[in-house]
């Protein structure tokens, strides 16, 4: 049966320029779970498709560990 793949929006603060969305997104494919990755500079804020459930916390270490604050995590 088709499931829908969830979307979560990660609102990031502290990315700012080209280089930074390079090293989230880059940082963000490490995560097997994680299948599309779409980055919005204007809006910081990155939107993730999940291939399998993935846990919040782990998104934000992740992302943390690369120098970036998360401020939110929505699911669409």
């Amino acid at each position: 049966m088709f499931q829908k793949k969830k979307i979560k929006i990660i609102k990031i603060e502290g990315m700012h320029c080209e280089h930074c969305a390079k090293k989230v997104e880059d940082g963000l494919k490490a995560i097997e779970e994680i299948g599309k990755i779409k980055i919005d500079l204007k809006r910081k804020e990155v939107r993730i498709e999940e291939k399998e459930s993935i846990s919040d916390q782990l998104i934000q270490k992740s992302i943390e560990d690369l120098g970036y604050q998360v401020l939110e995590i929505t699911e669409k």
